[in-house]
């Protein structure tokens, strides 16, 4: 019999019917590990990864939990960011498929306050947020907390990091004093400790340990000074020419220098940081998943919660400030069975910090001297597709199959040249093979999307 199969388990039918549906082969170590003292509504401590399962551990166990019939607010879920708070709500949205009217309402900032205000006049059983908006809607009166049974800290670490310690402690203080509380996180310091002890009632604490095996992921560090590093970035690209590569940098303000530099040089390169504005971000990472951008560059806390199945290679501009945002990094790569590739760029100053990093993962990094540049050159680089923003979207009922009908039909594009299409509130954005992308935006102005005439422009 086998001890990792979900009908071991005593879940509803019906959310056992969902993770068949899903295609789960089984638990990983993460759920197998958490799951039973999950249904048995113990607190629970976790250290994981992303990518290794959680969302489905907790979301399994708060779904179990809940009691449709009953109108009120019973599952809260933060999470560090919008992003991660949508990929979070979605999952659970698919394991509870197969059980009637639940509903499910995701809370973040950079969203209009409005609609939120709206869909709060009716409770919702699940809540998924960032926390300085469930925090405001709790303080406002629009969240009624006092019947909350599961509450989730996901990613707790990297929301002690973005500064939400106090926003979490408030939040505690205004739900359900009698619930069961389960805190996920990717590193384990003082700092979460503290706030388990504060928000925890005797947790079982579950740590899976997920080394990232050479077979999966190669590791290098490739010894360059500082002068020569935006060169050597260049050379490595080139050379691998990756579908798509993130790129880590300590500061905000290096990630938007950087970007312009590779731009300049030919690449199709991006930046990500906290002092986006969320519509710059939610572009940024259309583009960077639907391959009008090949390059990402982020700082460590930007880049948390972006879920990015195929990654094949991860470089850290900078050297991370410790061995747990390193392995953070380089977990990036080498997901769901693919190989990664995952460079440092390190100086003769940095080389104490990479011991320090070899010391805690327990294996010497293998070192390359950086290659000499030779009269470095402008070589064409781009991202094979380009997006093309359509300035309508959900409030208008437009749909993919709208945008994919008007492309193939009037515009006369092959479905083989149109990528990924993504469509908020009020934008839509299509990914169009790059060398079409003009004829693309001429006919689509030209012609009608859904019977109207919308403004259509590119981006970036």
């Amino acid at each position: 019999m086998d001890m990792t199969a979900f009908n071991q388990l005593a879940l509803k039918p019906a959310l056992l019917a969902a993770v068949e549906a899903l295609g789960y082969p089984g638990m990983t170590p993460i759920q197998a590990a958490s799951l039973p003292p999950i249904l048995e509504g113990k607190d629970v401590i976790a250290q994981a990864q992303t990518g290794s399962g959680k969302t489905a551990a907790f979301a399994l166990g708060l779904l179990q939990h809940l009691n449709v019939d009953t109108i009120r607010l019973q599952a809260l879920v933060l999470c560090p960011t919008r992003e991660l708070a949508d990929q979070v709500s979605k999952a659970i949205r698919k394991l509870a498929a197969n059980i009637p009217n639940v509903k499910l309402l995701t809370l973040c900032g950079g969203m209009p306050l409005g609609p939120q205000l709206a869909s709060l006049e009716h409770d919702p059983h699940v809540v998924v947020g960032t926390p300085g908006r469930v925090q405001e809607h709790l303080k406002r009166g629009s969240l009624h907390a006092g019947g909350v049974k599961t509450f989730v800290l996901d990613e707790a670490d990297r929301m002690l990091d973005m500064g939400f310690e106090e926003a979490i402690d408030d939040i505690v203080s205004r739900i359900s004093k009698h619930h069961q509380t389960l805190l996920f996180s990717a590193t384990y310091p003082d700092e979460i400790r503290a706030v388990s002890g504060r928000v925890q009632r005797d947790p079982v604490t579950v740590t899976v340990d997920t080394p990232h095996s050479e077979a999966t992921i190669e590791q290098r560090v490739v010894e360059v000074e500082p002068s020569q590093k935006v060169d050597t970035l260049s050379q490595i690209i080139t050379h691998e020419r990756p579908e798509a590569a993130l790129v880590f940098c300590n500061m905000r303000k290096d990630t938007e220098t950087l970007a312009a530099e590779l731009d300049r040089r030919g690449f199709s390169a991006l930046a990500l940081h906290g002092d986006l504005e969320q519509r710059d971000r939610d572009e940024v990472l259309v583009q960077f998943a639907n391959r009008s951008c090949s390059i990402l560059i982020a700082t460590d806390v930007a880049a948390r919660g972006l879920d990015i199945a195929a990654l094949p290679l991860v470089v850290s501009y900078d050297v991370a400030h410790d061995a747990d945002t390193h392995t953070h990094r380089i977990g990036r790569t080498g997901r769901a069975g693919n190989s990664g590739l995952a460079i440092t760029l390190a100086g003769s100053r940095d080389l104490p910090k990479i011991a320090t990093i070899e010391e805690r993962l327990g294996t010497r990094i293998k070192r390359y001297p950086a290659k000499p540049v030779v009269g470095a050159r402008k070589v064409l680089n781009l991202a094979p597709m380009k997006t093309v923003v359509i300035d309508a979207g959900r409030k208008d009922k437009l749909r993919p199959g709208d945008i994919l009908g008007a492309l193939t039909g009037d515009a006369g594009l092959a479905a083989k040249d149109i990528g990924k299409i993504d469509v908020f509130a009020t934008r839509a954005y299509v990914a169009i093979s790059r060398d079409l992308a003009n004829k693309a935006l001429e006919r689509l102005r030209a012609g009608k999307i859904k019977g109207r005439n919308f403004r259509v422009r590119p981006l970036g």
